[in-house]
């Protein structure tokens, strides 16, 4: 599932490709038929991230909700000609600039703001959203007594967050995974916030999950840190700092990536 860095990136992209215009929607798959007929010819205001939902706010007042989940992927086409659909597509979103289609999301509806506002109500805060309030987030870590590594995932304490940066987050602070909130002082939960901003703003502007120094590689100058040396624990045999064996443990029904040395119990 793509963490909230993708969400805003895939916003950022697509707002000159749709917003300002009128974008023709349809369904090509036909799941979708119903609800792309309310807004289909309608000028599209601005697309909205929270979390990993993105929002659609549309001139007629409707307001557009998609979640990728695990499966539902985007593919853009640029320019005014349409390419034939490639696969079960369920939005096709078009303007003279761009053809975007979306396959295989959790959730594609079309709703009102009262629909957003509910699912909001849902959510915790957003990391990456500038009207994002991290002491809500921090006083109800505070206050749990699950551990660390299973609240960063819960989307009702603050969202956006998934299993890499969970890992590497608890890292960076030297926190173990299963530390709970309620042994965690409000200090250090702060600093465990503020380190995933920077992780995710980060990822937003890379367009890829990278949380490592590039002092702590020693790479080449100019040299492009690859996929597998982007992170210090996630999916490594051996931590990056200290080089012990990095082991997993079991929250939220993932595993959580730690190294026992750095993150001592």
């Amino acid at each position: 599932m793509p963490e909230g860095h993708t969400i805003h990136r895939i916003a950022n992209d697509h707002t000159p490709l749709l917003v300002g215009m009128p974008v023709r929607v349809s369904s090509p798959q036909g799941r979708f038929e119903a609800d792309a007929a309310r807004v289909d010819g309608q000028v599209l205001d601005k697309i909205e991230a929270y979390g990993k939902h993105l929002f659609y706010w549309w001139a007629n007042g409707d307001v557009g909700h998609v979640h990728l989940g695990l499966f539902g992927k985007f593919r853009v086409a640029k320019g005014p000609d349409a390419p034939d659909p490639v696969g079960l597509v369920r939005m096709r979103m078009r303007t003279d600039a761009a053809t975007i289609d979306l396959a295989g999301p959790t959730d594609c509806t079309i709703g009102t703001p009262d629909d957003r506002a509910k699912i909001l109500a849902r959510l915790g805060p957003d990391p990456l959203r500038r009207d994002a309030k991290p002491q809500v987030a921090i006083d109800k870590m505070a206050k749990s007594k699950q551990p660390l590594g299973a609240i960063l995932l819960d989307q009702k304490v603050l969202c956006g967050i998934g299993n890499v940066y969970r890992a590497e987050a608890l890292f960076v602070n030297g926190i173990h995974p299963l530390r709970t909130g309620t042994g965690t002082d409000p200090v250090e939960l702060m600093a465990l916030w503020t380190t995933m901003v920077a992780m995710l703003r980060k990822g937003v502007k890379d367009n890829r999950i990278v949380t490592v120094e590039a002092r702590d590689l020693d790479l080449p100058r100019g040299r492009r840190i690859r996929r597998g040396e982007a992170t210090y624990v996630y999916h490594r045999d051996r931590c990056l700092r200290c080089g012990t064996a990095i082991q997993t443990v079991a929250l939220a029904g993932r595993p959580c990536y730690f190294c026992p040395t750095c993150q001592p119990q």
